[in-house]
C-alpha cells in the first residue's frame, strides 16, 4: 500500500493556472528599427504583422503542467507502506538471588527419585523450572555467600542462564553468608534497567554475618527505588551459628518491600513456591510494531527531470536537423 506523507501539497495544483489567467504577459523589449511605411511593405508582400504578445504553444503549456504535478506529487512524499514489523519487550525483570555458602551443602532434600541431595542440587533443578517458565522475562543471577557477586546479567538468553547455574558450586563466593549485600548488588543492577517492574527473589538457608549493609537498611533502599523483594527460607530455624535461617529477619524484608515471605522445608515445597512466584508475577510483554516506509518520490521527480531534459534536447536538435533537411533540398 502506498500514500503520501504531505498531501495537502496537492492543493497547489491549480496554482499555474491561477497564474496563467490572472498574471500579465511577459514582455520583453528588444532594439528595433522604425519603419514609417511598415504597414505599406506588409500589404505589398502580402503578409500581415502579427500583434505584440506572447505567441502560445500548446505542447509547452502542456509539458508545463505535466512537470508542476510531478514535482508536486514528489514534494508530498509518496512512499510505501510495507508490512508491519512487531516485536515484544518485556516489562518485568526478575533477578534470582541465591545463597551458595557452606551450609547449602547440607543433603536433607531428595531429587525427584527420592535419593539424598544437598540444598543446593535440589534449589537448582527447581530454579531450572522456574526460569523455563519465564520465557518473556528478562531474568539474572546473583551467588552470594561472604561476599555478593553477579552470576548472569538481565538477560532473554535462557539458555545461557542455566548454565551459568549449573556452574555455581557451594563455597565459590565464601563459606558465610550476606544477605544484605546481596540485595544491594540486585539492586545496582536492577536500577540499571529500563523497565518499571523490579522483582528479586532471594533464597537462602542462613542469616546474615558478613554483610558491609544490613539487610534492614538494604530492605529499606529497595523499598524507596520500588524493589519488591520475595524471600525464601530453606534452613533449620533451630540450628547454632551460620547455619541458623533468619526466618522474622527474611519475613522483615519481604514485607519492607511488599513482597511475600515462603518456608521451603522439602524440595516439593521449594518446588510449590517457585509455581506460587510464578502466578504473582504473572507474563507481562509489551507489544511493539513498526511499518517500514520506502520512499517513492524519485519516481515522480526523475519523470519530472527526464520531460523537461527530453524537451530541451529536442528544442536544441529539432532546428538543426530543419536547416540541414532544407540544405538536401535545395
Amino acid at each position: 500500500m502506498w500514500q503520501l506523507d504531505y498531501p495537502w501539497l496537492l492543493i497547489l495544483l491549480p496554482l499555474p493556472w491561477f497564474g496563467y489567467r490572472y498574471l500579465s504577459d511577459y514582455r520583453e523589449a528588444r532594439s528595433a528599427v522604425r519603419v514609417p511605411f511598415f504597414g505599406a511593405m506588409s500589404r505589398a508582400v502580402g503578409q500581415a504583422p502579427s500583434q505584440a504578445g506572447t505567441r502560445s504553444n500548446g505542447w509547452q503549456l502542456l509539458l508545463n503542467l505535466l512537470v508542476w504535478t510531478l514535482l508536486l506529487v514528489a514534494a508530498s512524499r509518496p512512499v510505501l507502506v510495507e508490512k508491519p514489523i512487531e516485536r515484544q519487550q518485556p516489562v518485568r525483570d526478575l533477578m534470582l538471588a541465591i545463597d551458595i555458602s557452606q551450609s547449602m551443602e547440607t543433603t536433607d532434600f531428595t531429587d525427584a527419585n527420592g535419593q539424598k541431595i544437598n540444598r543446593l542440587a535440589a534449589v537448582k533443578e527447581v530454579v531450572h523450572g522456574f526460569i523455563d517458565k519465564r520465557k518473556d522475562d528478562r531474568i539474572g543471577l546473583i551467588v552470594f555467600g561472604t561476599g555478593a557477586y553477579p552470576q548472569a546479567p538481565l538477560t532473554l538468553d535462557h539458555a545461557s542462564l542455566s548454565l551459568l547455574l549449573d556452574d555455581t558450586g557451594i563455597g565459590m563466593a565464601g563459606p558465610n553468608t550476606a544477605i544484605g549485600d546481596a540485595i544491594g548488588l540486585s539492586l545496582k543492577l536492577l536500577t540499571q534497567a529500563q523497565e518499571q517492574e523490579k522483582v528479586l527473589i532471594l533464597l537462602t538457608d542462613g542469616n546474615d554475618t558478613s554483610s558491609a549493609i544490613t539487610p534492614d537498611h538494604a530492605a529499606a533502599i529497595a523499598a524507596a527505588k520500588g524493589v519488591v523483594i520475595h524471600t525464601i527460607g530453606i534452613g533449620d530455624p533451630t540450628a547454632e551459628g551460620e547455619a541458623r535461617v533468619n526466618l522474622q529477619g527474611l519475613q522483615d524484608i519481604a514485607q519492607a518491600t511488599g513482597g511475600r515471605f515462603f518456608r521451603a522445608e522439602d524440595r516439593n515445597a521449594l518446588d510449590q513456591v517457585y509455581s506460587t512466584l510464578d502466578k504473582l508475577t504473572p507474563h507481562q510483554v509489551k507489544t511493539l510494531s513498526h511499518q517500514p516506509k520506502r520512499d517513492l518520490f524519485w519516481w515522480p521527480l526523475g519523470a519530472a527531470i527526464a520531460l523537461l531534459a527530453l524537451y530541451h534536447l529536442g528544442a536544441l536538435l529539432l532546428p538543426r536537423l530543419m536547416l540541414a533537411r532544407q540544405r538536401q533540398e535545395a
